[in-house]
């Protein structure tokens, strides 16, 4: 692990699998709770030193970080391949956005800044002056999932360390290597020692340690809402920033192109095995299209290339864990079960379950109500796009919505209507950039992320207010 600016070894180490290989790639240390205290301690220690860096110094850290990426653009990104089966492609994508964030986030170093209040607009605020300060909250624990296992650490760590926080990162237990990489990059920056720290293990044990420690002054989390609800209710009075999922649905409007449309619900859908936040789950296409619609996404699927995570041509590989992948073939039974009918896929060839597309799929079947987090999309036909809003709404999640139309009407009623957190029009639910701000209602969480969004949520706002009579 990566403690005060050193590597800790332990005594329990655990082995980590290749989700595709099942191969043994690494062994992990399992922190304990004394671990967690030394590493919280080192963050505490080191807050002084970061209070006193400069926004330029921040922010050439954090260039720093990227620069490494760069450098190191396909060694990262073959990490993400072994140790979460993502394509290579994909994870080559994800390195590609881990450095935008990381170039974001210098950015909005430099531009953190208050703002100045009209005292005088209030009667009694005549000759006084008033401004604010953003300041650092201190401690950040960062919680981390596997599917994103750079670029959702780095939504964390940027934000963090621009704002003048220190950070002790909990990555996901399938995908540590990739934290431990990041480690390494940082511990060549300028960043003070103590201010980054990674432990390995168990959220029982090092979540929980995180989350009751009380010097540590925000938990933000992006995993299930069963366990982010457990955060929340255990954090007292802790900043807590949940980032939960979704089951994303779509509209698919009369008069688009569905060709084009559905090459990108293929992609939305699928993409690192459906194993994404705010992968298309749900499509909901009007009358008048549906026959074409699905046969264009049959095709499409037909085409994708199943195999190996570190091929560069591979589109689907294997699932995050084999009982993953068992639940996502148990909800497929249970949706056919229920009347849903199974138009591709649905089975597992060679380790891999086969992107699946079901059509007629019932409201209430898991695969629709829940957050499947697997390559399984379902199709079904609406007679309005009022339907298809009421049908999105029918759900406890609301991260991202999306709608294909070519009517500005429609596009501007659903994008009021829907209850989600961001609307994208004339393409999936999927789109993301990391610059933009993200973050969903319901059970998809609170807060927001994309860099500006997530520094406020990790700052103190302080108001200073002058008397100018006073010194008279």
């Amino acid at each position: 692990m990566y403690i005060n600016g050193e590597w800790i070894s332990t005594v329990d180490y655990v082995e980590l699998k290749s989700p595709y290989t099942k191969e043994v790639i690494a062994k992990i240390p399992r922190a304990t709770k004394e671990d967690v205290s030394a590493a919280v301690e080192a963050a505490d220690r080191a807050q002084q030193a970061m209070a006193s860096l400069t926004a330029i110094e921040r922010a050439n850290i954090l260039y720093s970080i990227a620069q490494a990426f760069a450098k190191k653009r396909l060694e990262a990104a073959k990490i993400i391949s072994q140790e979460s089966s993502k394509p290579l492609k994909f994870a080559l994508g994800e390195i590609d956005r881990t450095i935008e964030t990381y170039r974001f986030a210098g950015d909005e170093a430099k531009r953190l800044v208050g703002e100045i209040i009209p005292m005088d607009a209030a009667k009694t605020g005549q000759n006084r002056f008033a401004y604010t300060l953003e300041q650092p909250l201190g401690i950040i624990a960062a919680i981390t999932p596997f599917n994103f296992p750079q670029n959702l650490v780095a939504h964390k760590v940027g934000p963090a360390i621009a704002a003048g926080n220190t950070i002790v990162l909990k990555p996901a237990s399938q995908t540590p290597l990739s934290a431990l990489f990041l480690a390494k990059i940082i511990d060549s920056t300028n960043l003070p020692k103590g201010a980054f720290n990674v432990l390995l293990g168990s959220g029982g044990i090092v979540g929980d340690a995180l989350v009751e420690n009380d010097k540590v002054k925000l938990i933000t989390f992006t995993g299930s809402p069963a366990v982010g609800i457990q955060i929340k209710e255990k954090s007292g009075l802790k900043r807590v920033a949940l980032e939960l999922g979704s089951n994303s649905g779509l509209i698919v409007d009369r008069n688009v192109n569905i060709p084009y449309v559905a090459n990108k619900c293929v992609t939305g859908a699928f993409s690192n095995q459906g194993q994404v936040c705010i992968s298309l789950q749900r499509v909901y296409v009007v009358e008048d299209a549906f026959d074409e619609f699905v046969e264009e996404m049959i095709a499409k699927t037909q085409d994708l290339k199943i195999g190996s995570p570190l091929d560069e041509t591979t589109d689907i590989s294997a699932m995050i864990h084999e009982k993953e992948q068992q639940r996502a073939k148990q909800w497929i039974a249970e949706a056919i079960a229920e009347g849903a009918s199974l138009l591709y896929g649905g089975k597992v060839e060679d380790g891999i379950l086969l992107p699946t597309i079901l059509a007629n799929v019932d409201r209430k079947s898991k695969v629709s109500c829940q957050e499947v987090f697997a390559p399984i999309v379902s199709i079904n036909k609406i007679s309005s796009i009022e339907e298809g809003i009421e049908a999105i709404n029918d759900s406890n999640y609301g991260l991202q919505a999306g709608i294909f139309t070519n009517d500005i009407q429609t596009a501007f009623t659903a994008s009021k209507k829907l209850s989600v957190g961001g609307v994208v029009i004339n393409d999936v639910p999927t789109y993301r950039v990391d610059q933009m701000p993200y973050g969903g209602v319901k059970q998809s969480g609170t807060g927001k992320e994309g860099i500006k969004y997530t520094i406020h949520e990790m700052t103190e706002t302080k108001l200073v207010i002058w008397n100018q009579e006073g010194a008279l």
